[in-house]
């Protein structure tokens, strides 16, 4: 996921959405430059948040939304209600500006948030409630990363066994990150040669979100048409569950 960027985006924009978890957060994006990072974490609907953050971002950044080339969207796994906001704002601005959307995995983007740090294991968990997480398992080594494992639903013991088995293997630490991290601290604590990510880098961030999908034009991964965006959901919805066990 750490790919050089070369001269074919040079004037490439980016509007990056974040609405999976606790934050919301949009960034503007270029090859050379963070534009601008707008972010709130203060317990306000994603709703009510999204589109005034978006337009205070534009606004302070002086810049014409008819120069953004690509929406780039978090698409999950997360909140069913965050990812589904995210995905309704990135499609209606896709729909009205004519442009692509650029879908970004949710793991991807928070485990970016720590790769420039030290070689190690790279756990992102959000808490699933419940008593999971999705999460998902990352080696960063040399200056490259690679992904161990498909999106989980599944306990914090199953992705704590295999980071730590990783771990062995490789050699190398492990790093924590993501809201779960508060649930499952005193666990995460016990654990040998494992730490959580500093709180800076801890969460998701728009602007991870709009690096990968910079990256991923670059090497040529197609974005979609609004219509055709869809969210990762991982495990069906409350509703869902609900009405197959009745």
């Amino acid at each position: 996921m750490n790919i050089p960027l070369n001269g074919n985006t040079h004037k490439m924009n980016i509007l990056a959405i974040e609405t999976t978890g606790a934050v919301a957060g949009v960034a503007l994006v270029c090859p050379n430059r963070i534009i601008a990072e707008f972010s709130v974490n203060n317990g306000m609907t994603h709703s009510a948040l999204l589109m005034p953050l978006i337009d205070a971002m534009l606004t302070s950044a002086a810049f014409d939304k008819r120069d953004i080339d690509y929406i780039a969207c978090s698409a999950g796994p997360g909140s069913f209600t965050g990812l589904r906001i995210g995905a309704a704002a990135a499609k209606g601005l896709a729909f009205a500006l004519s442009r692509q959307i650029v879908r970004v995995s949710t793991l991807d983007a928070m485990a970016y948030n720590v790769f420039s740090g030290t070689d190690g294991i790279v756990a992102p968990i959000m808490d699933a409630r419940r008593n999971q997480v999705y999460a998902a398992l990352y080696e960063h080594h040399g200056g490259t990363s690679r992904r161990l494992t498909e999106d989980l639903a599944c306990d914090f013991e199953h992705i704590a066994h295999l980071a730590e088995s990783a771990a062995i293997n490789h050699g190398l630490p492990i790093t924590f990150l993501g809201d779960g991290c508060a649930v499952h601290k005193d666990k995460i604590e016990l654990m040998q040669n494992a730490c959580i990510a500093p709180i800076e880098r801890r969460l998701q961030r728009a602007v991870s979100v709009g690096v990968l999908a910079l990256q991923a034009i670059e090497v040529g991964c197609a974005a979609v048409d609004p219509a055709d965006f869809e969210p990762s959901y991982v495990r069906p919805s409350q509703a869902e569950r609900e009405a197959s066990e009745s």
